[in-house]
This record gives structure tokens, C-alpha cells and sequence, in this order.
């Protein structure tokens, strides 16, 4: 490949933010996003790498170095997934598109003219919109990436997964699942994806990461202020990258709480968990967490359970799309 220089500032670039947690794949997520973009040299990368050992003299290696924007952590040091995300999006500067991945993606070619058109059709609809739904998934094999494109003719809707019920003043953390919805447009949502998020990037300013969650909520704080700010988030008709899946219930060590590594931390894996859920609560269900990290003035949380049928003080939800999910 080509060494890629960086043109003159414009108003189409995409700020990247990708956070990684000793992941093998942060190369090959790398490579992937700039050989398939249409226009690579618009891309601006923020790294955080949460690693034994600083990786920054293989970054400079790359021939599109200059367009990474890299700080590395030790791993004792990371206290989690929206730490290291807000990290991320410290690095921003005035880019006009965000993207949010994880480590381990792969892209299909074109996809970032295929973001941009998308988003460009829906500031029709909306003067904040965010594309943001599970990414389908790829596989290694022979060590190629392989996936199936969808065709195209349903949107996956996020919703409540009915193994994680609220409960009136009980525990508010919900696991989200996938369904299908049989479409042709995309679909006004109520949850964001961390791993693919796309809209303008001042989405950076207006919705900074709370540095004080921590793994689990993080998704539904982020779509909930996002919401009450007056952003508008949709399911998008294609997503043009894919997410390689973990095996479900297997420890790995790039788990940020499995391992001795969990013992050198100020803050353990288990307390960061306890005190993320308590703050989840305070934002859903107390005094909205005032300041930079709660909850908007655009809208009001009585709206948001109207909208999206999921009524966190009340401890319910509901099907808001009348059965019509497959």
C-alpha cells in the first residue's frame, strides 16, 4: 500500500474512536478500515490501547500512520470500556463525521461513502441523527474475514432481552437483543450499539462517554442522554461493517475483569461494576446525574418511555412495535 498523506482539513472527515483491550485483531481493524474506504485520506483514528506494552513503533510503521492519533494505557491502569471510550473521544478534533467501532471489525468497500450518503438522508428526517445497531457478524477463516451481507430487506431493532426484566427499584441494567423488523426505511430507535456509531461529530461535545461507567449500562446511558439531548437515533437499512463475536460465557483474557492483572487496579472489576449500576440508577431513576454526564433538557425521561416503551422508574416494559418483530 501506498504511503497515505493528509490533505487539507475538510468537512467530510470521520474522527474513528477505537478503544482496544489486548486485542489481537487492533491491526487488522486498522488496515481493513483504511484499504476499504472509498476515501481513506478523510479518516482520523483515535487508538487507545490498553496493552502490556506501548505498540506505538508498529503504529508509526504503518504506512497511514499519520493518520492515527495514538495514546497507550497500561493495563492496570484502564478502569473500562467507557473510560477508555471517553479517552477516545479526548482525541477529537472538530473532525465531521463520528464513528465509533470496536477493535475487532471489518469493513465492506466503500463504507464510509455508504455512512455518509445514509446519514445524508436522514438529516432530512432529523437535524441530529445517529445510525447505531448490532454490527452482523464475520468469522477467521484461513485467516481471511468471512461474512454474509444481509439482503437488505429488514433492519435489526434493538429491544429489551426478556432474561433481564426490570423490576420497580431494582437493578437497571438491561442486556439488549437483535430482532429482525421487516422494512424498507430505517427505523427510529430507542438504543445505541457502542460498537458502531455513526453521526455528526459533535455528537463528542454535546454526549461525552462517562469515564465513571463501566461495562454494563454503558449502551443505555449513552442512547438515553443522547435522546434527551435531542439527538434521534435509527436502526439503519445497511451497516457496512462487521464484528467479530466472542463465545458467550467463556472467560478470555481480554475480558477487562478476568485475570491477576484485575488485583493491580486502584478500582476492581467487581466494585467498577457495582458503582456503574448505582450510577445507572441515579441516571435513569434519581436526580438524572447533573452536569455533563446526565441526562438532557431536550426532551424529558416521561418522553423517552412513551417513545420506546422502556419506563425505567416504573420498573416496566413494553412492546412498542405491537409484535410486528421477527
Amino acid at each position: 500500500m501506498e504511503t497515505v498523506t493528509i490533505s487539507a482539513m475538510s468537512n467530510q472527515n470521520i474522527f474513528i474512536s477505537l478503544a482496544s483491550y489486548l486485542d489481537p485483531m487492533l491491526f487488522f481493524t486498522l488496515n481493513e478500515a483504511v484499504a476499504k474506504a472509498a476515501r481513506p485520506e478523510r479518516l482520523r483514528i483515535a487508538v487507545v490501547d490498553q496493552h502490556y506494552a506501548s505498540q506505538r513503533a508498529a503504529i508509526a510503521a504503518l504506512p497511514f500512520a499519520g493518520l492515527i492519533r495514538y495514546v497507550h494505557v497500561q493495563v492496570q491502569d484502564t478502569l473500562g470500556v467507557s473510560w477508555a471510550r471517553n479517552q477516545a473521544f479526548s482525541l477529537y478534533d472538530g473532525e465531521q463525521y463520528l464513528l465509533q467501532i470496536d477493535s475487532h471489525t471489518c469493513f465492506e468497500p466503500g463504507w464510509d461513502e455508504s455512512l455518509r450518503r445514509q446519514h445524508a438522508q436522514l438529516r432530512e428526517l432529523s437535524a441530529k441523527p445517529v445510525l447505531s445497531t448490532y454490527p452482523y457478524r464475520f468469522d477467521m477463516v484461513d485467516g481471511q474475514p468471512q461474512y454474509a451481507a444481509p439482503e437488505g430487506k429488514t433492519v435489526l431493532v434493538l429491544r429489551p432481552h426478556p432474561d433481564t426484566p426490570l423490576a420497580p427499584g431494582g437493578d437497571v441494567v438491561l442486556r439488549f437483543i437483535a430482532k429482525h423488523l421487516f422494512t424498507d426505511r430505517p427505523v427510529p430507535a430507542c438504543h445505541i450499539a457502542g460498537g458502531f456509531v455513526f453521526c455528526e461529530g459533535s455528537f463528542i461535545d454535546e454526549v461525552p462517554y462517562d469515564p465513571f461507567l463501566y461495562f454494563h449500562g454503558e449502551e443505555q446511558s449513552l442512547a438515553v442522554r443522547a435522546w434527551t439531548r435531542g439527538w434521534d437515533i435509527y436502526h439503519p437499512l445497511h451497516v457496512p461493517l462487521y464484528h467479530l463475536y466472542k463465545a458467550p460465557n467463556t472467560p478470555h483474557e481480554s475480558h477487562h475483569w478476568h485475570g491477576e492483572v484485575d488485583r493491580l487496579r486502584a478500582f476492581s472489576g467487581a466494585y467498577l461494576t457495582a458503582r456503574a449500576a448505582e450510577r445507572l440508577k441515579r441516571l435513569l431513576c434519581g436526580d438524572g446525574l447533573p452536569g455533563a454526564y446526565g441526562l438532557g433538557s431536550a426532551r424529558t425521561m416521561e418522553q423517552y418511555s412513551a417513545f420506546s416503551g422502556i419506563d425505567y422508574r416504573a420498573g416496566a416494559v413494553r412492546d412498542t412495535f405491537n409484535g410486528q418483530l421477527c
